[in-house]
């Protein structure tokens, strides 16, 4: 798999690293809060990022999963993203902190952020590992006193690992890297 990638733009330890502050960020800003986050990762890139982040959380928190997705075997989002999986818990009146892989286009997040208001999240903040926002076309706007916190501003390359995918394919490297044009062409 390695040989399929162009250049490493963020090694494991980077990417540990960022974590770390970004949990410490979130624990500050969530420990006066009455109740404990919601945390709401969008499988399935999300999934090895919000593992480390939760780890790395000092706070009583809960987790939940929804699937979106936009780009399906493709490099670009279709523009129309679907949820397969919704919420299991109740967000009514609670914080709920979205855990995103990627903010490409915006779109995903623009739906799932009003998705999240019609359950009556009380906040709706989103921690993502990496923001392309030269690649955004809709603006989305947090609930609430929601909070935007950001691991990685991505330069517009289509990239994998650390839970980012090609095809399902390369998310269990573990740094982020650019995939060879070659490969998705």
């Amino acid at each position: 798999m390695e040989k399929d990638i162009e250049t490493i733009l963020w090694t494991e330890e980077a990417i540990t690293q960022r974590l770390t502050q970004l949990a410490s960020q979130i624990t500050a800003d969530f420990k006066s809060t009455p109740s404990s986050p919601i945390l709401l990762g969008v499988a399935t890139g999300a999934f090895i990022f919000l593992a480390d982040l939760v780890r790395n959380i000092n706070l009583p928190v809960s987790i939940d999963f929804i699937r979106a997705s936009s780009y399906g075997s493709s490099t670009l989002s279709n523009g129309a993203p679907t949820f397969a999986l919704d919420l299991k818990l109740d967000i009514q009146g609670k914080h709920v902190i979205v855990v995103e892989d990627i903010v490409d286009t915006g779109n995903t997040l623009y739906c799932l952020i009003a998705h999240l208001k019609s359950k009556g999240a009380s906040s709706v903040s989103v921690c993502t590992l990496l923001d392309k926002p030269s690649r955004r076309k809709v603006k989305f706007e947090l609930v609430g006193n929601g909070k935007y916190y950001c691991g990685f501003e991505c330069p517009d390359y289509f990239v994998v690992g650390y839970g980012l995918d090609f095809a399902e394919r390369y998310r269990n490297l573990p740094f982020i890297g650019v995939l060879k044009p070659e490969i998705y062409k």
